[in-house]
């Protein structure tokens, strides 16, 4: 891996001695497919010093900046540290192994990485902007007079995630915790999974290789997740199912509001209907931002899907596979009447 990374990085292989904090500019890879390396006094000024001004809301430590160098507006995201206690040339070791690795994924449900930057402390990653935002936004959060998402958008989302989270299972990555804020759109809401969370991926891989206790959030990943100690592709497909789920309600995964009646959990309250599909009436689940516009065979499908995605043993999940066709189908159903009916606030 060393040699690779070398001949990969050679104006970043590792020293002994800390490296000065104003290096020279690297120089430019002439492969187009190679990711770019940046100096920090690229990034900085890309980002106005890291002004406040220009953060990405929602995402800690990610920033919206211009690079002169290749005329391109991008997200520049400041990445954690790997293995805090990983000595410094075994720690960029680390950083530039991932970059090798994700800079190798390409799909068009996924981020693409254009570049970073390593200089004594800073590991920065420079990817792709999406205009749109996350998902997350546009579900919860959305803009004033912004018109919600449509049944058919969030179909088409759903589909897409699915085939960027069916490649990546394919290449050998899973995320380590699925969630509507790492889903990126772009023009016409075309949704792309960030990379943010692989290097999350390889920063627990790490910490769990020693031994250490890892915790995960309860409201988007299952109880394997903790038994096991790593994320499974199941778990990812249980991740998916709670974003589907959000999609279909309009709810979040977790309701942090501590005055907030009933189940917090996105999961528990959509059990009664999961387990009525075909009886219980659901447009009562549908987010009441749809308006009642959707096709009811659509939501009876999308749900239980939604219901086969969170299923408690893994084994007993959806395939990645069969959710991509079933979603695929749903999000070119548009000639499928939608519904008449409105149902009281969910």
């Amino acid at each position: 891996m060393a040699s690779r990374l070398a001949s990969c990085f050679p104006c970043l292989s590792t020293r002994k001695k800390e490296v000065p904090p104003s290096p020279p500019a690297y120089p430019r890879s002439r492969n187009p497919s190679a990711p770019q390396t940046f100096s920090f006094e690229e990034i900085a000024a890309a980002t106005s010093n890291f002004s406040d001004d220009c953060p990405v809301v929602g995402l800690e430590g990610l920033y919206k900046g211009y690079l002169k160098s290749i005329n391109q507006v991008v997200a520049i995201r400041l990445q954690p540290v790997i293995d805090p206690n990983a000595s410094a040339d075994q720690e960029i070791m680390e950083f530039l192994g991932h970059v090798l690795k994700i800079s190798a994924l390409r799909h068009p449900n996924l981020l693409s990485l254009i570049g970073f930057c390593a200089v004594g402390d800073h590991r920065i990653l420079v990817h792709e902007y999406m205009p749109l935002g996350s998902l997350e936004d546009h579900l919860h959060d959305p803009s004033p007079g912004k018109s919600p998402l449509d049944w058919n958008t969030r179909m088409t989302i759903a589909a897409g995630v699915a085939r960027g989270l069916k490649y990546l299972h394919d290449e050998g990555f899973v995320y380590p915790c699925m969630r509507s804020r790492d889903i990126f759109l772009g023009d016409g809401y075309h949704p792309k999974l960030s990379q943010y969370g692989l290097a999350e991926h390889d920063r627990l891989a790490a910490q769990l290789a020693k031994g250490w206790n890892v915790r995960f959030p309860r409201d988007i990943t299952f109880a394997e997740t903790w038994m096991v100690g790593k994320p499974l592709p199941e778990s990812n497909v249980y991740g998916f199912g709670v974003v589907l789920l959000e999609m279909i309600t309009g709810r979040r995964a977790f309701n942090d509001d501590q005055d907030a009646v009933g189940d917090r959990h996105l999961v528990q309250w959509a059990q009664p209907f999961l387990a009525n599909v075909r009886q219980f009436e659901l447009c009562r689940m549908a987010d009441p931002a749809l308006q009642g516009r959707y096709p009811s065979f659509d939501l009876r499908k999308a749900v239980a899907y939604a219901g086969l995605c969170i299923q408690e043993r893994p084994d007993m999940r959806a395939r990645i596979d069969t959710v991509v066709k079933v979603l695929s189908h749903l999000a070119n159903d548009v000639d499928r009447p939608e519904s008449s009916h409105h149902a009281a606030p969910n």
